[in-house]
């Protein structure tokens, strides 16, 4: 088999039923291409001066190590109940709010009483609509929404007070691993995979949350001050396999869930693929809706650029949230492959995690330990998703 037209393959699903999917008709659901695009890495979600507990963190210096690093994007997402929603004059009207090599989108922290999101565009907006609707009802913010044309991301989903209690049909996507600790966002992974068993299509995202404390108070005991030195640009990366460097494609593929999350910029990325007629030719990527056919397909788990030397990588498979299989990888260029055959009568997914060593950030020591043995993640594979939704 082989692949369709390059572009977004599916928007979110939004259907709210359990496994068993409505009719569907014969058509073949859009692949894009699994050639001819480019992964671009970013963090969407850091916070500069503009917060109001993040004044020692200026444009300028955040760009730097986004530089530095080779970043490709890069969104600085200030709250913007601390401008009243003015973010367009603050944050975006930074005279440092430029750079010659990563792509900078548009966005703020969404930032209301039910919890906290990401809006992200590749041009301005008008982020002040969306700041007034911030506490009026779900149907409202989803028109708001859409009349602005943004992304919209939940953040820290299971994040206590912050948690994320609005409508998931109002959002594109989910932050599943936010800062360099990876520990704490197991609950975040549980929503997550509670939203993809409903049907919705919803891609996982990482966000470093980085703040950098007020320099009046540089010895206060708040978790934020003490993550700050480990905590920073590209803890954790997102990976999107765009169909362009431009910000306008990276939004695209963000919202079709071509992505991946890595720990930092120089850890290795995974990629996950699918041969659907077993062929010997991969046919679908992370992010990706096939129909089943009720045969075997078979998957591969790669992971992409500095692994460490002589290491061996722990693949788990998490199939409809429950633990498929787990999968030993090394070399130089370590791969697993598995077969598995998705049921042709209801909705399916499968997503991986991968766990082993930690490539060194030499820009932010520490990340790495907080991060513990969490390499990766993918989004997932999904079969029998309502594309209508």
């Amino acid at each position: 088999m082989r692949t369709l037209l390059f572009g977004v393959a599916v928007l979110l699903a939004g259907s709210l039923g359990g496994s068993a999917m409505g009719a569907l008709d014969d058509t073949p659901l859009p692949i894009a291409s699994l050639t001819g695009g480019v992964w671009m890495k970013g963090d969407l979600h850091v916070h500069s001066r503009h917060s109001q507990d993040s004044s020692n963190n200026p444009v300028a210096k955040i760009i730097a190590l986004a530089e530095t690093v080779h970043m490709d994007y890069l969104l600085i997402s200030d709250h913007d109940n601390h401008v009243y929603g003015d973010v367009a004059h603050h944050t975006w009207a930074d005279p440092d709010y430029k750079s010659d090599s990563v792509i900078l989108l548009y966005g703020a922290e969404w930032t209301t009483h039910r919890g906290h999101g990401t809006a992200i565009s590749d041009k301005p907006y008008d982020h002040q609509q969306l700041y007034d609707v911030r506490d009026q009802r779900d149907a409202k913010i989803l028109a708001v929404k859409k009349a602005l044309g943004i992304h919209l991301s939940a953040n820290h989903p299971a994040g206590g007070k912050n948690n994320y209690s609005i409508s998931y049909d109002t959002v594109d996507s989910i932050e599943v691993w936010n800062s360099a600790a990876w520990p704490k966002n197991a609950s975040s992974m549980k929503v997550w995979d509670d939203l993809l068993k409903s049907g919705r299509k919803l891609t996982g995202r990482g966000g470093s949350d980085s703040h950098h404390g007020k320099p009046d108070a540089p010895n206060q005991a708040t978790a934020l001050s003490v993550q700050a030195p480990m905590n920073n640009v590209g803890t954790p990366t997102t990976w999107i396999y765009a169909s362009a460097r431009t910000g306008a494609a990276a939004v695209a593929g963000l919202t079709g869930g071509r992505v991946s999350i890595s720990a930092n910029p120089y850890a290795p990325r995974v990629e996950f693929y699918a041969d659907l007629d077993q062929d010997g030719f991969m046919d679908m990527m992370m992010g990706d809706n096939a129909k089943a056919t009720g045969k075997p397909v078979t998957f591969r788990v790669l992971l992409t650029g500095n692994v460490v030397a002589a290491a061996t990588y722990t693949v788990r498979v998490v199939k409809d949230g429950e633990v498929f299989g787990a999968y030993q990888m090394n070399g130089a260029k370590p791969s697993v492959d598995f077969t598995d055959t998705p049921t042709s009568t209801g909705r399916s997914y499968y997503r991986v995690e991968v766990e082993g060593p930690q490539t060194a950030y030499p820009e932010v020591p520490g990340s790495s330990a907080l991060s513990e043995k969490m390499v990766g993640l993918s989004n997932p594979i999904f079969f029998n998703f309502d594309p209508n939704f």
